[in-house]
Parts: structure tokens; sequence; C-alpha cells
């Protein structure tokens, strides 16, 4: 029997009246991902939150096989689930149902339910790639889909005024590949650029998760959290993701510009079902 290569956690749904009562660990511990890109490793967060996975794998020596974890409670990972795979690192190449996937930094590949034989290689292992992992329960099985970074659907915003000026990238809309629940895409801020998602808003009827990245390594995103009128923070580096349940808000200003990716899952895909918070109510 192989080794495996995979680790993971897990982490329960937390309601906006325990949040609100929690000190600065437990915030961290029940909010807070770090240790995602663990070289040789497959690092998976099984979350009760519309039982999205978060995770990240760094393929260093031979490819590194997608396996089913205890909560999946399936044979293969994906036989009832769906994944996107975003590649923060260096060019790497994703295996999957006999098709070779090749993917440069930033390229997300979108997997359908009943995937099989998923493995995760890099190009060169001296610099390996570094694949930010989201999965969620499917109930379809959609074709697979490569969309490199320059495909993606952009949106140019904000200003330097308001030190947002940024560009979002849509790598799931409506015009383009089809997903079960899953919606994924990434923001970067320009230099002198530090805010996201502000004014900010609320989404009940779906999740999202949060990875920061590009970040030096004396840099921080102060993420901000919570119900409108009872926000919290965490402090986080590069490469460190924060879970935001459907009653919470997420924003963030941070040291220096930076990028992140956003995914959701839960029961409405569409981009402007939102509740927006005024800068008024926020305490």
């Amino acid at each position: 029997m192989s080794q495996s290569h995979t680790d993971f956690t897990s982490r329960f749904a937390i309601d906006p009246v325990a949040a609100a009562a929690m000190a600065t660990d437990e915030l961290r511990h029940n909010f807070h991902i770090d240790g995602l890109f663990q070289p040789g490793r497959i690092s998976l967060t099984y979350t009760h939150y519309d039982r999205m996975i978060v995770g990240g794998a760094v393929p260093t020596g031979l490819p590194l096989q997608l396996e089913a974890i205890k909560p999946t409670g399936t044979k293969n990972f994906l036989d009832r689930r769906e994944l996107i795979a975003v590649n923060i690192g260096e060019a790497g190449v994703i295996e999957a149902g006999g098709q070779s996937f090749e993917l440069q930094a930033r390229d997300m590949l979108y997997l359908g339910m009943g995937t099989a034989d998923v493995s995760f290689a890099s190009a060169d292992k001296g610099v390996p790639a570094k694949f930010y992992l989201l999965s969620a329960p499917a109930h379809h099985a959609w074709p697979s889909r490569l969309i490199r970074i320059g495909d993606a659907k952009r949106l140019d915003l904000g200003s330097k005024d308001a030190c947002n000026e940024r560009s979002i990238f849509q790598f799931i809309h409506a015009e383009g590949a089809k997903t079960c629940q899953l919606v994924v895409g990434m923001t970067q801020l320009a230099p002198g650029s530090v805010w996201n998602t502000m004014p900010c808003h609320v989404h009940d009827r779906r999740m999202e998760a949060y990875l920061y990245f590009d970040l030096a390594e004396t840099a921080r995103v102060f993420h901000f959290m919570g119900e409108p009128d009872e926000t919290r923070h965490l402090v986080v580096r590069n490469e460190e993701a924060v879970l935001s349940p459907g009653w919470s808000i997420h924003s963030g200003a941070g040291t220096s510009n930076y990028a992140f990716i956003w995914a959701m899952a839960g029961d409405n895909v569409d981009y402007t079902d939102v509740d927006p918070v005024s800068l008024d109510d926020l305490r």
C-alpha cells in the first residue's frame, strides 16, 4: 500500500453570537487557515460551511494523488464533488480523468463531479507549482475546463484616491465555465492600493473563503470579519486563508498591495446577490 501524502482537518460552523464572544486565539482557530502549502503534501481543511474544502498541493517529488478523505464518505474524492485548482506557484501539470492540463502561474482548472485519477505535478521540482484547491458538493457532472488568467473576465475598478485600485479576474461567471455551486475569482491590487471589499457586504446564501498571497514576508493583511455591528479582525500572512460565513463581512486592508483568491459555495452563484453594508452601520 502506497504512503499517503494527504493531511486534513475539519472546521465546524460557528454562529455570530459565539464568534462575537471569541478572543483572538479562538477566532484564529475557527476562521484562519495556515500551513496550506507544505512541500510534498496535500493539505486540506474540510469545513461545515456549505461543506467547502479548502486546501493546497505542493508537488516536489513524484506527482501527488488526490485521495478521498473520511469526511467525503466516498471512494474517490470527486465522486460527489467538483473541484477548482488555481496555480499560485511555478508551472505545473494536473492529470485528471485521462487528460493532462498544463497550468502556468494564476491559471485555473475546473474538474467536474466524477473525475477520477487526479494528480498534481510540478514542471520543475526545484521551483514547484502551488495549487490552491477548492471543492464543494456537486449534483451534475459538468465538463472539466482549463481557464488561463488571460481568458478570465477582467474588471478594472477603484481609484488611487480611495486606495483600492484593483483588477478583478472572474474565472467562473454566467457566460463562462459551468459549475454546480463553486464560484472563484482573483483580485489584484495595484501598487499603492490596500483596501478590498469596502464598502463591504454580506451574503447569507453562500459562504466565502479568501486566500491572500503575493505578500512580502514582512507584510500583513488585516482581514475584517463579523456581523456589521460586531466586527473583528484577523492578521494574515502571505499564503494564508480565512473562512467567511454567510453572516460575516469580508474585507481587508494590507500594509502593502497584494492579491487574493475568493471562492464561494452555497445556494446562489449570482455575483449581485449581496446585502450591502453602509459605512454608517459598521461598528
